[in-house]
């Protein structure tokens, strides 16, 4: 599956709003399941906390791939949100967090979900790929640098 399936340009934050881990996972679920008659952020951000409960998915290098599954979707959706500023996350490395991927995936999509977490990884493991998402300007910018990537792995 291509990232391009399931990030869609309008779930890109050029620069987060959010200073808190709720207020992040609540911003980056928002902008995919805003426009649902069903979603409830609070219902939403506390299924994405139980999961970090599990351990964080701040997993270092300024980077956290937060991930739930929700039974009001029937597809994976992922946003993408900076903070250049930094966010506490509760990373293993203990420094703040820069770049978020939050991955949704519905209740039944267990391969697929997998299968994504371990594709952003492993883009986000090249520290160019990570060095070029913090210095882009702009949404349609973040979008194509995410994209390419995605074709080269």
């Amino acid at each position: 599956m291509k990232i391009a399936e399931v990030l869609k340009k309008d779930f890109i934050h050029t620069e987060l709003t959010s200073r808190t881990k709720g207020d992040v996972l609540q911003e980056l679920a928002g902008v995919i399941l805003s426009e649902r008659p069903d979603y409830h952020p609070g219902e939403t951000v506390n299924i994405l906390l139980e999961r970090e409960k599990l351990g964080s998915t701040g997993i270092g290098d300024g980077i956290a791939i937060p991930h739930g599954k929700l039974n009001i979707i029937d597809a994976l959706a992922v946003s993408f949100g900076r903070s250049q500023e930094g966010i506490d996350f509760n990373a293993m490395d203990g420094k703040p967090v820069h770049l978020f991927f939050l991955l949704l995936a519905p209740e039944n999509a267990a391969g697929q979900h997998l299968k994504m977490l371990a594709k952003l990884s492993r883009m986000l493991k090249d520290s160019t790929f990570r060095k070029n998402l913090l210095e882009a300007t702009t949404r349609e910018e973040l979008y194509r640098i995410i994209i390419d990537k995605d074709d080269t792995c």
